[in-house]
């Protein structure tokens, strides 16, 4: 299964029985307690649910968590309707995002006239794993809107037993609330660093009215928290304690926070502490850094999730694009000096001019061939000589 080509949602259906989604776990809170292992609640997808074998490829955090996404709403569905199938699942959900107005199709997939609901899943999905939701600075949006994705599959598991609720109301009322309650989270630093300040001046920017959590409002707002099930405050809590994790370390007003946010909206004591030990055991396992808002250069950014996306393409293509290098000559003569000097402007050209033909050949990398794919050539320029024969690299250095 590759999750960033079409089809992947009909191959996901042929591959698990609708019942594997849901069996294996006895309780809502087993689920999300999975669905917390594999990262998606952090945000940051680096498993499938339940380290569920699902592709031998190795997946790209976003591809997790696509698939995490689509098994959470089918796990949704399948509890509420057992004897129902996988068609009826996948138009719910697509109904469901219809309605509530996110992961509408960009132009190009509207262009394409779908008529299936998988296919139109697939689109679905991948636009909303690409939306910003209230958050207007691009700089922040990618890593936090991954976090806020859980707040679809909470509605959605409404939505599947109440078709009649107030639908869109009722998610961007639950998105606010975790925005509000990180935002809170970082407010109660006892020495905010600079890059705290400049997040939380963001946050409070996209909920357009901020309220204080010691205010009358903060008390409304917590209260309305209360009366929504565990699910809901549990992962409210794990916003919270992501958003004070970037240093690993509690000062007195962070734990005085955590003690009042999970009484104020009646919460069992201690749960935030429970929630800091899985996130700590989370970062020791996967020894990554987690922190919610990772990257403060938003060009730095963008230049790593492209170079690791067209790596990722490489990779997949390596055998069908080396056999198209090695048939053209002049390519690979170039490519080849590119190794040990820099090209000039014509002999780049040539090189752009002869890699977009060549892409043409391969449909997955047709993406260089779409207005400003151009842009990232040079990043693929840079990668491909490494997985060139050695001969082809005169300065070639064995590991």
């Amino acid at each position: 299964m590759n999750p960033s080509s079409a089809g992947w949602i009909n191959k996901f259906i042929k591959e698990f029985e609708k019942t594997s989604l849901w069996s294996p776990f006895d309780s809502d809170l087993a689920f999300y307690t999975a669905l917390k292992s594999s990262g998606f609640i952090y945000g940051m997808s680096l498993s499938s649910i339940g380290n569920k074998v699902v592709s031998p490829l190795q997946l790209t955090q976003e591809e997790f968590t696509k698939i995490n996404l689509l098994h959470s709403l089918l796990y949704c569905y399948f509890k509420a309707h057992p004897d129902h199938e996988y068609p009826q699942a996948i138009e719910k959900v697509v109904a469901f995002y219809q309605q509530i107005g996110k992961g509408k199709p960009g132009l190009l997939q509207k262009l394409s006239f779908s008529k299936s609901p998988t296919e139109n899943l697939e689109a679905i999905i991948n636009a909303r794993l690409h939306e910003n939701g209230h958050i207007e600075n691009t700089e922040i949006t990618s890593l936090f809107t991954y976090v806020l994705l859980y707040i679809d599959v909470l509605t959605f598991h409404n939505y599947v037993r109440d078709s009649a609720t107030k639908l869109k109301e009722n998610f961007e009322t639950l998105e606010l609330m975790a925005v509000q309650s990180c935002a809170w989270s970082l407010e109660s630093k006892e020495k905010p660093k600079k890059y705290d300040l400049v997040v939380i001046d963001m946050l409070q920017s996209a909920l357009k009215t901020p309220i204080a959590f010691a205010s009358a409002s903060g008390q409304t707002l917590t209260t309305q928290i209360q009366s929504l099930g565990d699910l809901a405050k549990q992962f409210f809590v794990d916003v919270c304690c992501l958003g004070i994790w970037d240093d690993k370390v509690l000062d007195a007003q962070e734990i005085d926070f955590l003690d009042h946010y999970e009484h104020r909206i009646g919460f069992a004591k201690d749960r935030a502490k429970h929630s800091l030990e899985d996130l700590r055991e989370f970062s020791q396992q996967h020894a990554t850094k987690i922190k919610l808002f990772e990257h403060a250069n938003p060009i730095k950014h963008l230049y790593k999730t492209s170079s690791d996306m067209v790596k990722l393409m490489i990779l997949r293509n390596k055998n069908r694009l080396i056999k198209e290098l090695l048939e053209s000559g002049e390519l690979l003569k170039l490519l080849t000096l590119s190794t040990v000097r820099d090209l000039n402007p014509e002999e780049k050209q040539k090189v752009k001019e002869q890699l977009l033909d060549v892409c043409k050949t391969i449909p997955s990398l047709t993406l260089f061939l779409l207005p400003g794919g151009s842009l990232l050539l040079p990043i693929m320029v840079k990668l491909i000589p490494k997985m060139l024969p050695s001969a082809f690299n005169d300065n070639a250095i064995d590991d």
